[in-house]
């Protein structure tokens, strides 16, 4: 087969030129040229019956608005990532730090995917000897999954036509190359090719491909930044290695709720799931303590409650230090003004630690409440009630702002044993919740001033 043409395409602007030069002659920018297959002009017969079969114009309307069915993975949490299980024909795209546990976490889906489906595994990374070595120490029943260790692009392809499976995993796209470009494996262009022919094999056969990414040093996906927008999916592994759970959220997905959470641990025989992650971000103290306080956060659709702890010690040095984990440390100073201007409370001589227990991000503002709450306990000493949970947005004005799926929200600390909660005046329940007693507030100084 003749080898295909390539040429060099501007990152920053499109254009093409036959040769590698280190500025682009249509922008100027330096070092954007990448590697491509040129695309091959069609004979106008071609063309024009292409045209005719894909761009139809069509009614909305006339459209058949059919729900997509999906294949559960076996494994729950997985699923709810997924939004319900694996969609035929998707993409998914799932990365990670290495060692965080994404192939351990593959192998045990096509372990469970191979009793009723057709499976295949392609490993660029580890030998099949290796991959039947980590499945018998995981003692999974693996006889049905199919595997190859291929890291040539046409031949993963013919080994997809010839197998016609139903599943297919990537691991890792990083290193698969075409023999179509001259560029080494890995690279942007091979990355970008490579994702976009099997993405095309994914769409045409109705077969579900989950690619495994390598990330940078930043913690973002290496490659090209078109490789999240080719996938229907996109799943980031996160957690500390030192750490046994492990956390997978969804940051892109067609087919489900973005920023879902699936909580794992990991053990010895493999990723387990964990049926009540609430636990996992609550400390156990055996006294109540100054500057903790619950909050429950939404994760796509699952409340979670996470401890947010306060730390306050007298600064010794003119600059006051202001940390947080878990949360946005501009937020924080934003909280401290509005803490100081609207409820008269200063910390500008005082060191402020934010963490959020668990390792947990929270990215939402829910949070707000709960942080300053945690910051006035602990800079009075004073605990705030055990059974308290705690959620709302602030705004600049002082205001307690509501949010999302507040009714969720406190139905989930009712099923935990929480007794009291603090919440935004907008959020309050229309009926009254078993058990639980509502304090709906407007202001910080109204939040503020129940502490007292």
């Amino acid at each position: 087969m003749a080898k295909a043409k390539t040429i060099y395409s501007c990152t920053e602007c499109g254009g093409q030129v036959p040769k590698w030069q280190g500025q682009c002659p249509h922008c100027t920018a330096w070092n954007t040229l990448v590697e491509s297959v040129a695309e091959v002009a069609a004979s106008g017969k071609n063309r024009f019956s292409a045209l005719t079969a894909s761009g139809k114009v069509q009614r909305l309307a006339e459209v058949e608005a059919a729900e997509v069915p999906r294949a559960p993975t076996g494994i729950i949490e997985f699923d709810r990532v997924l939004g319900g299980g694996l969609v035929q024909g998707a993409v998914v795209l799932i990365g990670g730090d290495p060692g965080i546990g994404k192939s351990t976490l593959l192998l045990q889906t096509l372990a469970h995917l191979s009793t009723h489906k057709k499976v295949l595994y392609v490993s660029g990374e580890e030998s099949t000897q290796q991959i039947a070595l980590r499945a018998k120490r995981l003692m999974l029943d693996a006889h049905g999954m199919h595997l190859l260790a291929e890291i040539q692009l046409e031949k993963i392809q013919a080994a997809i036509a010839q197998e016609k499976p139903d599943v297919v995993v990537i691991d890792s796209i990083q290193t698969v190359y075409s023999e179509q470009l001259t560029s080494a494996p890995g690279s942007v262009s091979q990355v970008r090719e490579c994702a976009a022919q099997l993405t095309r094999v994914a769409k045409s056969s109705a077969v579900t491909m989950i690619f495994v990414g390598h990330v940078t040093k930043e913690g973002a996906l290496a490659g090209p930044r078109v490789l999240e927008h080719m996938v229907d999916t996109v799943l980031y592994f996160e957690g500390d290695t030192h750490s046994s759970f492990r956390l997978v959220r969804a940051f892109k997905n067609r087919f489900g709720a973005v920023n879902e959470l699936g909580v794992f641990a990991m053990t010895e025989k493999g990723l387990r799931e964990v049926s009540n992650p609430s636990a996992l971000f609550l400390s156990q103290h055996g006294a109540q303590v100054a500057g903790s306080c619950v909050m429950v956060t939404q994760e796509g659709t699952r409340p979670l409650l996470v401890e947010i702890q306060a730390l306050l010690d007298e600064a010794h040095s003119p600059s006051p230090r202001r940390l947080s984990l878990g949360l946005e440390q501009n937020r924080l100073a934003m909280l401290l003004a509005v803490l100081h201007r609207h409820a008269g409370i200063a910390c500008f001589d005082q060191d402020v630690f934010i963490n959020a227990v668990g390792g947990v991000k929270i990215t939402e503002p829910g949070a707000d409440l709960a942080v300053l709450l945690a910051i006035v306990s602990s800079l009075k000493n004073k605990p705030l009630p055990e059974k308290l949970v705690v959620f709302g947005e602030i705004g600049l004005a002082g205001e307690v702002r509501p949010v999302q799926r507040g009714q969720e929200r406190l139905k989930e600390a009712a099923k935990l044993g929480f007794t009291q909660a603090i919440i935004p005046k907008a959020n309050k329940p229309r009926h009254p919740i078993a058990g639980m007693e509502i304090i709906a507030v407007e202001r910080v100084e109204e939040a503020v001033e129940r502490m007292r």
